[in-house]
């Protein structure tokens, strides 16, 4: 039986798509006892280096991010641009969009989750350019889509 390219211990993220990333960034602290995060919007395919389904994209999204130990939540606004993030609003409206795993070899993990029936959607650099993550189309199997995160190594 050949190993798992993705392991529990890698969990880190539950991702959530949202119309108005600041008001539910407000909802979610006062809920939960969190401060407000910063809001962070992401570039466009200049800096990201974004591709949907293979071609390169202007999609951007408004992000606020949740540090709760080892889980974070992740809130995306996406703009009106065709990606992931505004295909699963436009059909879903608001929800879990995606969970996430730390990987070393972004590559490598994309290969062994193809074999699985896992296609990429969306790639794309972090907005400080220091990792990248990836979407794959997992939502028919397994209720919602898995992203790889992965950080550069500093040379």
């Amino acid at each position: 039986m050949n190993a798992p390219v993705l392991r529990p211990e890698t969990l880190c993220q539950v991702g959530f798509v949202v119309h108005d990333v600041a008001a539910t960034a407000r909802k979610y602290a006062e809920a939960f006892g969190f401060p407000v995060p910063p809001i962070i919007e992401t570039p466009g395919f200049d800096k990201a280096r974004t591709t949907v389904n293979g071609e390169p994209s202007e999609a951007t999204a408004k992000l606020a991010f949740f540090q709760t130990g080892q889980l974070v939540i992740e809130l995306i606004q996406p703009d009106e641009t065709p990606s992931v993030w505004r295909d699963f609003l436009e059909t879903n409206g608001e929800g879990v969009h995606h969970i996430a795993f730390r990987v070393a070899d972004t590559k490598a993990a994309e290969a062994g989750l193809a074999g699985q029936g896992f296609p990429t959607l969306q790639q794309g650099l972090f907005v400080d350019g220091s990792g990248m993550y990836t979407y794959l189309d997992t939502a028919p199997q397994l209720g919602v889509m898995i992203e790889l995160l992965e950080t550069f190594r500093k040379s």
